[in-house]
C-alpha cells in the first residue's frame, strides 16, 4: 500500500494494516480496502465528537489525530447509528455497508485480542447487514463462442489467448496478469496461479488452451525484445500487461461480438467459465472449488446455479407433469 496512506493513519490503524499485510498475508488491494473503510469510520468519529465544523468537506477530514479513546468508547448502539449514517448520509448500499461492518469487526477484534489496546470488543455482537444473493451475469455457450470468433485486433493471438483462458479456466484478472513463463508447463499441461493472499494452485489446461498458448508464446510474443522476460502476456511497450489493458481488450472484443451491453466484465468471464464447466461438463462442486481457488464450497455454490433449461427439465421430470384434469 502507498506510503501516503500510512501518513494519515493513527498508530493503532497502522498496526492493524501491518498485521493484515505481514501476518495475515493480505493482498495490497485488500489492505487498501480496509484502510478506506476504516478511514470512513474514523472520519465519522471526528464528526460524532464534533472535532470538525459542520459542513466540512468529507474528503478533507484527516484521521491521524483520532484518539484511541474515541474507538474504545464506541458502543454497539453507536455502531447501529453509524450504519444508519452510512445508509442515509453516505448513500451506501447494503453490500457496501456489510463490507464496512466486517472491516469494523475485524479491526476491533485485532485491537482487543491481538494488540490488547482496548479492554473489550463491543463489535463482537454486531450483526452484518443481510445481503441478498444475486446470480451474477454470465455468457451463454453460444455467446461465448461468438465472443471468441469475433476477436480481431492488432494482437489477435494474445487477445484470443487471454479471453480463451478466462472462459476455459475461470481465473481471476489478477491471476492472469501475474502469469510468468515459468508458471506454464507444456509437458504437464498445467498453469500455476497465485490467487488471493498469494495462495498457489495448479490448474490443468485443455487442448484449446495449450494450442492458444503455444501459438502466442512461440509465434507472436516478442521474446527477443521483451522488456519483462518473465511475463507471459505483454503490452504494446513489451512490459507486463496491466489489469486495465486486459479489461479494455475484453470490452473491445465484446463490442465486436455485439455483446457490449450485456454487463459482462473480466470477472463475469470467470463466472461464465464456472457455469459452463458445471452445466456442460458435470464438474463436481468440490472440484470446481479447487479450480476457482475458493476457500469454501459455500462461495462456489453461487457459480452452480441452474440454467433455465435445467429448471425446465426438472419441472418436466416431475411424475405429475402429465396429469390432466378429469372432464
Amino acid at each position: 500500500m502507498k506510503q501516503e496512506y500510512y501518513d494519515d493513519c493513527p498508530y493503532y490503524l497502522e498496526q492493524f494494516l501491518t498485521n493484515m499485510r505481514i501476518i495475515r498475508n493480505r493482498a495490497d488491494r485488500t489492505e487498501e480496502a480496509y484502510y478506506i473503510d476504516l478511514r470512513t469510520f474514523l472520519r465519522y468519529l471526528k464528526l460524532k465528537h464534533r472535532d470538525v465544523p459542520d459542513g466540512t468537506d468529507w474528503s478533507t477530514i484527516t484521521i491521524a489525530d483520532v484518539p484511541l479513546e474515541y474507538v474504545e468508547s464506541f458502543t454497539l448502539n453507536d455502531a447501529h447509528v453509524y450504519l444508519r449514517f452510512l445508509k442515509d448520509k453516505r448513500g451506501n448500499e447494503t453490500a457496501t455497508r456489510a463490507r464496512k461492518c466486517s472491516a469494523l469487526k475485524q479491526f476491533y477484534t485485532y485491537l482487543h485480542k491481538k494488540a490488547k489496546l482496548i479492554s473489550s470488543d463491543p463489535m463482537s455482537e454486531l450483526e452484518l447487514p443481510s445481503v441478498k444473493n444475486k446470480l451474477p451475469k454470465f455468457l451463454s455457450l453460444e455467446d461465448s463462442m461468438k465472443l471468441l470468433e469475433s476477436i480481431d485486433s492488432k494482437n489477435k493471438s494474445r487477445d484470443y489467448c487471454i479471453i480463451l483462458l478466462f472462459l476455459n479456466c475461470g481465473m481471476r484478472l489478477s491471476e492472469l496478469v501475474g502469469l510468468n513463463i515459468g508458471d506454464y508447463s507444456r509437458e504437464n499441461r498445467t498453469l500455476r496461479l497465485f490467487g488471493k493472499g498469494s495462495k498457489e494452485r495448479i490448474i490443468y489446461l485443455n487442448d484449446a488452451c495449450i494450442e492458444a498458448l503455444e501459438d502466442y508464446l512461440h509465434n507472436h510474443r516478442p521474446n527477443d525484445t521483451a522488456v519483462d522476460k518473465n511475463a507471459i502476456f505483454l503490452s504494446a511497450n513489451k512490459t507486463r500487461i496491466n489489469k486495465r489493458r486486459v479489461q479494455q481488450i475484453v470490452e473491445e472484443s465484446l463490442a465486436r461480438a455485439g455483446l457490449s451491453n450485456t454487463g459482462i466484465t473480466t470477472h463475469k468471464l470467470r463466472h461464465t467459465a464456472a457455469t459452463l464447466m458445471y452445466q456442460y461438463g458435470g464438474v463436481d462442486t468440490l472440484v470446481l472449488k479447487e479450480q476457482l481457488g475458493h476457500k469454501s464450497v459455500g462461495t462456489t455454490e453461487i457459480y452452480t446455479h441452474l440454467s433455465n433449461d435445467n429448471l425446465k427439465a426438472a419441472a418436466e421430470a416431475n411424475p405429475l407433469a402429465n396429469t390432466k384434469k378429469k372432464k
